[in-house]
């Protein structure tokens, strides 16, 4: 039987679908955006002024900018632009893992296949997992259909690594579009990045103190390996030839502060144990995640340590019942607190940066903002924390991060403080390309809505039930597969079937210009969550599926 390779995420993708597509449109070598109120991050914000776009750079930005007679205009009146977001630390764009499908006498059978980076030949004396080597450079795939969903949320760059081993391997600094890579990427290597989880595979280490040996020894290996080099360069004679190591002298650059090195940290406990490893070492260190950085601020600032820190914020995993024995005090507080770690740091002088931290829907990226700003950040910390600040920790502050003149034009335009929970992103630019949101449905008699002044509007739900053949776009293997929606006013229903099994649709609700559902899938003995939007338009659908590893674009026919 004909063997299928689809990509892990892909195969969870493939089991629920349906997404809201913004379309983008053809690049035009110049853009205009008059009469907009422009928040530059890098100075005041311009309360009516021009940006000129012109070969994905900008031009020029002010209050008395000329408009080129060549530029395609857009009418900012009422709209707010911003620098474009940058996501301070995801996986997006890189090579997830495969799914190798064979029908077989027990019918369909899933393997799990490993990155190709991870089978590539090595010099290393060490296992997969402890091989700093690894470069995100080498993982990650081009196309801009996979980045459509956080484009949408006014994402345009993010830094970008493996989540896998204790070295997660060389972060990259990308632009969330481009046919291809070299185009993709802004800067390579940025930094090195280190997760305190042990190893699986019962290869040493297998705990969180043989973690941290482990890590100490490497250092010790490569900062003997690297006297050994400079005697030999000075003096071959009499000294026997260093033998080659990828591993070890890739982490050489760490330990010269030429790189810095990002520690996966949450617990006080886990951010100290970092801090006193990168004392002992003079490293360049950054933390990530951070959701307890808060109570180590003033160290965190005495070592000059910026903090990548994690909006995707502790919550409840289940529903409350009233038999169910109460939540741990350790982890109310923990739900409490985390969203005052922003501020405290802002407090300290700590410099840090937002990023998603693995969130399922990124949606909450900019709801968790605000809690921050609620519980005591500032907002123009916020917006600095998501732009100039991520783009000053990775060293591209001369390209990105703010909206001034000669930096790469990425741009999101908002209908509303891009804060607040009724605003409408309407435009995204990326290396001045732009990415036209599609207008919601104008409201009409039928479901009930709040606006931001408290009162209630009507708007006529969208009719998206029936039964569709659909198309999930995976590049150079499609995946067709039936979804059966039945809608009931507002609530939605139904389910998705593919070769790969049948997934239901959870909490689908229709709105005037689309819907949404969720889905939990048990692959591989892990549950995971999917957050879905959609679109219908006539008989044809189309959208995006997004979960842990980014969104799959998918489209379909209604049948009769």
């Amino acid at each position: 039987m004909k063997e299928i390779i689809l990509r892990f995420s892909v195969a969870i993708f493939a089991l629920i679908s349906f997404g809201l597509s913004a379309s983008a449109q053809n690049r035009a070598e110049t853009f205009a955006i008059t009469n907009a109120r422009i928040v530059t991050v890098s100075g005041a914000p311009i309360e009516r002024g021009i940006i000129v776009i012109r070969d994905g750079l900008i031009e020029s930005v002010g209050a008395g900018v000329r408009v080129p007679a060549d530029a395609r205009t857009i009418d900012g009146a009422g709209l707010t632009v911003y620098p474009g977001f940058i996501d301070a630390l995801t996986n997006l764009g890189l090579s997830s893992q495969t799914v190798s499908q064979q029908r077989g006498g027990q019918g369909l059978q899933i393997q799990i296949q490993q990155p190709q980076a991870s089978q590539s030949q090595s010099s290393s004396n060490y296992p997969d997992g402890l091989q700093p080597e690894q470069m995100a450079f080498e993982q990650l795939k081009a196309g801009e259909a996979q980045f459509e969903t956080v484009r949408n949320a006014g994402f345009t760059s993010a830094l970008t690594v493996s989540r896998e081993g204790i070295f997660n391997g060389q972060s990259a600094v990308i632009n969330l579009a481009g046919d291809t890579v070299s185009a993709m990427i802004i800067k390579s290597p940025v930094a090195e990045h280190i997760t305190f989880t042990p190893l699986r595979t019962g290869t040493f280490p297998t705990s969180l103190m043989g973690t941290f040996a482990a890590l100490r020894q490497m250092f010790l290996d490569a900062q003997r390996l690297q006297g050994i080099q400079k005697m030999y360069a000075k003096d071959p004679r009499g000294i026997k030839r260093p033998g080659e190591d990828k591993s070890l002298e890739a982490v050489i650059p760490i330990l010269n502060r030429e790189m810095p090195i990002v520690f996966n940290a949450n617990t006080e406990r886990e951010i100290v144990r970092a801090l006193n490893l990168a004392k002992e070492f003079n490293l360049n260190a950054i933390i990530a995640g951070g959701q307890e950085a808060g109570k180590v601020a003033d160290r965190l600032k005495a070592q000059k340590v910026p903090v990548l820190l994690s909006l995707n914020f502790p919550k409840r995993t289940a529903t409350a019942a009233a038999e169910a024995d109460p939540e741990p005090i350790e982890l109310l507080r923990l739900r409490a607190e985390t969203p005052q770690t922003a501020a405290r740091l802002a407090q300290a002088g700590v410099k840090f940066a937002f990023q998603s931290g693995g969130m399922q829907n990124i949606g909450d990226f900019l709801l968790n903002a605000n809690k921050a700003v609620e519980r005591g950040l500032t907002r123009e910390a916020a917006i600095r924390a998501m732009t100039l600040s991520a783009a000053e920790i990775f060293g591209v502050e001369n390209r990105l991060g703010s909206i001034e003149r000669g930096k790469i034009a990425n741009l999101v335009v908002s209908r509303g403080d891009i804060l607040a929970k009724d605003k409408q992103i309407t435009q995204v630019f990326v290396d001045g390309k732009l990415f036209e949101q599609k207008l919601p449905v104008k409201p009409a008699a039928g479901t009930t809505a709040t606006t931001a002044s408290g009162a209630t509007q009507t708007s006529a739900a969208a009719n998206v039930g029936g039964t569709y053949a659909i198309t999930i776009e995976i590049p150079g293997q499609p995946l067709t597969g039936t979804m059966i929606l039945t809608q009931q006013g507002t609530d939605l229903t139904g389910n998705v079937q593919t070769q790969l099994g049948t997934s239901t649709v959870k909490d689908g609700k229709v709105t005037p210009d689309g819907f949404s559902f969720t889905s939990t899938v048990e692959f591989g003995g892990s549950t995971i969550e999917l957050t879905v939007n959609g679109r219908v338009t006539g008989n044809q659908i189309s959208g995006t599926m997004t979960g842990p590893q980014g969104p799959i674009p998918f489209s379909g026919t209604k049948n009769p």
